[in-house]
């Protein structure tokens, strides 16, 4: 079938990627891999940009390094959300001995992809661009977006959850099947360690 693979950035590497050394992922070749008797169409990367921290002064650099290799696959197109940082009081687990119960506190969230997954899979399905959407991710807030691809557009969508568990109960409800990624895939679906874009030489972080 005709596929068109939308990936949750940020679920994919929190949830599957972070501790393991597959970071370096060619989603192409991942998608290929899981869907092997299918056509992969186009595949939509969702993420946003971060920013440098105290503790990891290279991250920045590490995830521009790695959507410059994304952007070397001529069927991937990356939709950037943003961050949001606000201070906000947070209760504490357990009082401090002066009494107090809460603590102002610089709280950082990911805003966007969860909304433009919905939207490009819905958008996308109006336009007949695929026969079978593909969903990397396990986030139900995606789940009425899924359904009414399913339900109200008869198009056959699949939910992988990147955690080698079951999906939750909202995206099996909503999708037409479910699974999870499989870790030799993964490991099967590694970037060269340097590549090469218009800009110059793309290579894989050292701590990578």
């Amino acid at each position: 079938m005709l596929t068109n693979v939308y990936i949750d950035g940020f679920n994919l590497y929190y949830v599957c990627l972070r501790k393991t050394s597959y970071k370096w992922l060619d989603v192409h070749k991942l998608a290929q891999l899981t869907l092997p008797g299918d056509t992969i169409n186009q595949i939509k990367y969702f993420t946003a940009r971060v920013s440098d921290r105290p503790n990891d002064p290279g991250v920045a650099n590490r995830q521009d390094m790695y959507l410059r290799a994304l952007k070397t696959l001529p069927n991937v197109t990356i939709i950037e959300g943003h961050f949001r940082s606000d201070v906000v009081k947070m209760r504490l687990e357990t009082p401090l001995a002066d009494g107090t119960t809460s603590l102002p506190v610089i709280k950082t969230e990911e805003k966007g992809s969860d909304v433009n997954i919905a939207v490009h899979l819905l958008h996308d399905a109006h336009l007949k661009r695929y026969e079978q959407g593909i969903v990397i991710s396990n986030d139900s807030d995606l789940a009425e977006a899924i359904r009414l691809a399913r339900v109200e557009l008869k198009i056959k969508i699949g939910v992988f959850n990147p955690k080698p568990q079951r999906c939750n109960k909202d995206l099996r409800i909503a999708a037409s099947f479910h699974s999870h990624l499989v870790e030799e895939n993964l490991m099967n679906s590694q970037f060269p360690s340097q590549l090469t874009d218009a800009i110059g030489a793309i290579h894989k972080p050292s701590s990578w």
